[in-house]
């Protein structure tokens, strides 16, 4: 049984930093570390003492996790970036708040006994002959421990000690992978055996001028020697001391959002009743009125819960290939419920949460071809552009003419002019991307179109059909990603105050063209009035746009089952990175990185001289085996991965890449992991470092083709639209989700107050002999209560099965422990 781990972690804002800066402010920006491996990096708003980020990430972590630490940090544009305070966060402390994390925490003075990582292999075991009792502790290697020297590396030793006794290894020069090789005794009195002490591994960086710096321990009970007596493994290194220094709030605090989701996953197998209960809802024909295993699963969803619930229905009808059956069907009931077409979809039903998440799921590439020019171009001009006459601010503007001073008037004409020239560019975008937008978003477009119709057939209702695809398109698809690039990866960083004044007015206005003007003039902002006359002539063009969005055929949507979102070819990633010049002569560091355009498919990884250039090389993604980050002193470079492939010789190749920044290093290395996530031939192992100078840089090993000295990552990613379909991962999503709301199904379906004096009217259900035996205890029919009992008996059933894998669990656990 599989188990996966999501953390969901939002930075919302701070507020009372302390000022670093001369000026008596800061510039201050995040950074996430997950067991001190840099995860994530906000943008950094400047001179603020209170700022708001409102960035979110999701990071899919299989191996788990020890500590999420978040460290606030004050940029300098000469020197090293300030320190300003930290907020560390143990899996446990996570874990224990069912709903997740939401609340201010005070930031703690960062100290550096604290700042440990990585592991050290060891071995310990008590020696007994006539003459004398040894403790001997092999220390066999160490990986992954803390940089402490301004070359990135450290210079390790390990010390073992015991009741004041203490013995050393060697000290490895320059290396966060040392291998020492080495056994360490220590000679004990005989009284010694029954002492109840501590046996401690300490890691230290050894440093010629002044103390050494501790890099981290691990602390065994001396019983345990007792009851195990050659203990063996990797030990995780510990801090010297667990008490975070609280500085009382007088270094500010954040406010954070962190939700940790931890599964196990069955086998395939036992998730198939349940996908099967879920394809029949949308396949079977019942009428739309009847009760199904979906309209019962959003019966039990929360409001809280209900975006997470419908992107996982969406991929999961995505893998089964009814994505559209699926849409239709929500969409259908949602329509024949609605009696007033100026509420149809206005609510933040199931059926809503769906199409949006299907919108991202299957468009964002669709997105960024249409948006991504423009928004370029409003972030590079960041004009100042005001309409509301109240907040209009002279002295931010620049010089329109030499006559002297702008006036309002001149502010307001010069906004006027930029914002019908931004709308028209993206009106025009839009409406001229019929080819580009994905046929299965056309045909579920076409589905909901002719839902609407049917629904609202009357003269008077004739827009309703346009608004009801116009209200998802624009209204929840371009305006969102118009106001938050960011958030759906149109830019790497969040707009500054002028930039996002200008995306909040042209979101409005394009708010404006989706509702095909027909609110114009009713509102608050009267001052928006200017660009009424251009949303009004957008509206046929509109129109025209939607009518061949929909004009499209059913069947050219095939309807297959995919393991990932990726389309054949379709560009998942593309890009300027620096790429290491491996071949030739060995340059410099800064000058062997060369720059490149690299384009991701699902099928291939390839680079050129520029965009439109000739493919230099192109890499098979079923030849990729590793994609890592690499150490900063492999070539003195920051923000460096490489991309291990194997040939059909089984001989293996390495490239080097470098990002611009840490976001985009991650974003790269889980797009080419997800891509890969179903290679066969992953490595287990690979080399932080580079092989330079007949050795590798981080191990130091002298072999080529030594086994690497740290475990791959290949699982490890970041959330989004671009996850690759996972049936059981999603399958145990909806289970815990049913699983939560069983009573409340059971009340309303099964059980029937008075039940006793209707005995004499009762129809037996045909029982439901399920895999396990059981069989459904429900006696009297009510509406949906078949359904219901199936779909309940299912859950039973995978219930059962958790609890059966959980037990193997624990007895091979116990099984190793009493038989090491």
């Amino acid at each position: 049984m599989a188990k996966n781990t999501s953390l969901y972690f939002r930075i919302v804002e701070g507020r009372n930093l302390p000022a670093k800066d001369v000026s008596g402010t800061s510039d201050p920006y995040c950074i996430v570390k997950v067991d001190n491996e840099v995860v994530a990096r906000t943008a950094t708003v400047w001179k603020n003492l209170n700022p708001f980020w409102g960035e979110e990430y999701t990071l899919h972590l299989p191996m788990g996790f020890h500590s999420l630490s978040f460290h606030v940090m004050d940029e300098d544009t000469i020197g090293h970036d300030d320190v300003i305070g930290k907020i560390t966060l143990s899996k446990e402390a996570i874990g224990s708040q069912a709903k997740g994390l939401d609340s201010w925490l005070n930031l703690t003075r960062v100290d550096p006994d604290e700042e440990v990582q990585g592991e050290i292999y060891l071995s310990l075991e008590v020696l007994k002959d006539t003459e004398k009792i040894n403790l001997r502790c092999q220390v066999t290697e160490a990986r992954d421990l803390a940089p402490r020297d301004i070359s990135g590396t450290s210079d390790p030793f390990a010390r073992v000690i015991f009741n004041n006794r203490s013995a050393e290894t060697s000290i490895i020069k320059k290396t966060r992978f040392p291998h020492w090789g080495e056994t360490l005794m220590l000679e004990l009195d005989p009284e010694e055996l029954s002492e109840e002490g501590i046996v401690t591994v300490e890691v230290w960086d050894w440093d010629m001028v002044g103390k050494n710096d501790f890099l981290g321990k691990v602390e065994i009970p001396f019983g345990c020697l007792h009851k195990t007596p050659l203990l063996q493994g990797w030990f995780r290194l510990l801090p010297l001391r667990n008490n975070e220094i609280d500085a009382g709030g007088k270094l500010g605090a954040l406010r954070l959002k962190v939700r940790l989701v931890e599964d196990r996953i069955l086998p395939s197998v036992y998730y198939q009743p349940l996908i099967d209960l879920l394809v029949e809802s949308v396949i079977s024909p019942t009428e739309v009125e009847d009760s199904s295993s979906l309209t019962m699963l959003e019966e039990v969803t929360t409001v809280e819960s209900r975006q997470d619930v419908a992107m996982t229905l969406v991929k999961i009808y995505l893998g089964q290939g009814l994505v559209v059956p699926f849409l239709d069907y929500l969409n259908t009931r949602e329509v024949n419920h609605t009696t007033d077409p100026n509420t149809l979809f206005r609510s933040n039903s199931l059926a809503s949460k769906a199409m949006e998440q299907f919108m991202k799921a299957v468009g964002m590439l669709y997105l960024h071809d249409v948006l991504k020019p423009i928004i370029n171009r409003i972030f590079d001009e960041k004009k100042y552009i005001e309409l509301d006459p109240c907040k209009i601010d002279l002295n931010r503007t620049r010089r329109i003419s030499f006559k002297g001073a702008v006036s309002e008037a001149e502010v307001r004409d010069s906004s006027v002019e930029m914002l019908q020239s931004y709308l028209t560019s993206i009106t025009e975008s839009i409406v001229g991307s019929v080819d580009q937008c994905p046929p299965v978003m056309r045909v579920a477009f076409k589905q909901l179109h002719k839902r609407v119709e049917e629904q609202f057939a009357e003269p008077e209702n004739e827009d309703v059909k346009y608004l009801a695809i116009s209200g998802f398109f624009f209204l929840r698809f371009f305006a969102p990603a118009i106001l938050t690039p960011k958030l759906f990866q149109l830019r790497d960083q969040h707009a500054d105050t002028r930039t996002s004044r200008t995306l909040l007015l042209l979101a409005k206005a394009l708010q404006s063209v989706g509702n095909l003007g027909l609110q114009l003039g009713h509102g608050k902002e009267q001052w928006m009035a200017p660009l009424h006359p251009i949303i009004l002539r957008s509206v046929a063009s509109v129109k025209d746009f939607l009518d061949k969005l929909i004009d499209i055929d059913h069947d050219i949507v095939s309807e297959v089952p995919q393991r990932a979102v990726f389309m054949p070819s379709v560009t998942v990633k593309e890009g300027h990175l620096l790429k290491y010049k491996t071949e030739g002569p060995q340059l410099l560091s800064r000058f062997a990185f060369k720059k490149r355009y690299f384009r991701l498919t699902s099928e291939t990884l390839s680079y050129a001289k520029t965009p439109d250039w000739q493919v230099c090389s192109s890499i098979p993604i079923q030849c990729v085996c590793a994609v890592e980050r690499v150490d900063e002193n492999a070539f003195q470079q920051q923000n460096v991965m490489q991309i291990i492939t194997q040939d059909n010789d089984g001989q293996t190749h390495t490239m080097y890449i470098q990002c611009k920044n840490v976001n985009e290093l991650n974003q790269w290395l889980s797009a080419i992991r997800k891509v890969s996530i179903y290679n066969e031939r992953m490595l287990p192992s690979f080399h932080p470092g580079a092989h330079r100078s007949g050795k590798w840089t981080c191990c130091l090993q002298a072999d080529r083709a030594v086994t690497g000295c740290s475990r791959t990552h290949s699982a490890v990613t970041l959330g989004d639209w671009s996850d690759p379909l996972d049936p059981d991962v999603e399958t145990q999503t909806i289970y815990k989700q049913l699983l939560q709301g069983r009573d409340k199904l059971r009340k309303k379906y099964l059980e029937i107050p008075g039940a006793d004096q209707m005995a004499g009217n009762k129809e037996k259900i045909n029982s439901d002999v399920h895999p396990d035996g059981a069989e459904c205890n429900a006696q009297l029919i009510k509406p949906g209560q078949s359904a219901a009992a199936r779909l309940l008996a299912v859950i039973e059933d995978l219930e059962q099965a958790h609890a059966t894998f959980q037990r193997r669990e624990k007895e091979d656990a116990t099984s190793v422990i009493l038989n090491p």
